[in-house]
């Protein structure tokens, strides 16, 4: 990584960054993890058959223990967290790209960032959301590298790796692999994905895929307009 700035990875969900990014943000200590859809549902909202899977009940404060272990995660790795206050849209439905925008390039800016990693933004709503507002910033941060990265379960669904990175190309950002690196953080990485209990736990429930993707390698490629 070049410049004097941090590591910024922005993250769909508390636990989307890590899953994807753990190894890179272990070997670059001091970075940044601004999750986009870190909001409470609103009161009163039934509990969620995720959330019922992930171990909570109704009542619960479900994004207070979901940043707790954000939190507890991101320490592992060294790196420090940002929460958005847009809700997930299992709370109530996606959030357009023209609210998230704004207030993402605001987070990240502050941070007068070296290099910012955005997901592809794979099957899911939210993580479409976050990818789409996350474009519109490469126009705003001069001297900044940008990286995408495979949001890691929904990378191994047929065709989403490359359907995105021909959308990318379409777009003129022309999308570049970068060679694998050591995997001397996994270890590190491993320890991080241990923090997400409530998460790993749905994600291990029947009929859903599993988190083990999460330890196969990274990747990333660099965007150049």
């Amino acid at each position: 990584m070049s410049g004097r700035g941090p590591l910024v990875v922005l993250s769909p969900h508390c636990d989307d960054g890590v899953f994807g990014c753990g190894e890179l943000l272990a070997r670059h200590p001091g970075g940044i993890v601004v999750t986009v859809f870190a909001g409470r549902p609103p009161a009163g909202a039934p509990l969620t058959g995720w959330d019922a899977a992930a171990g909570f009940s109704a009542g619960d404060d479900v994004i207070g223990a979901r940043r707790a272990e954000d939190r507890a995660a991101l320490g592992v790795l060294r790196a420090r967290p940002r929460w958005l206050p847009f809700r997930d849209a299992q709370y109530g439905g996606p959030v357009g790209v023209d609210a998230v925008a704004p207030a993402l390039a605001a987070a990240v800016l502050v941070c007068r960032p070296a290099t910012v990693a955005i997901p592809l933004g794979l099957f899911h709503d939210d993580h479409r959301t976050a990818h789409a507002a996350a474009l519109r910033l490469l126009g705003h941060a001069p001297g900044v590298r940008w990286l995408v990265y495979a949001d890691a379960i929904y990378r191994r669904l047929a065709g989403a790796v490359e359907e995105r990175l021909a959308a990318l190309r379409a777009a003129g950002l022309d999308p570049a692999p970068l060679p694998p690196v050591t995997r001397r953080a996994l270890g590190r990485k491993r320890r991080a994905l241990a923090c997400y209990r409530s998460q790993l736990r749905a994600l291990a429930s029947p009929g859903r895929p599993g988190w083990l993707d999460a330890l196969e390698p990274e990747a990333y490629w660099t965007l150049v307009a």
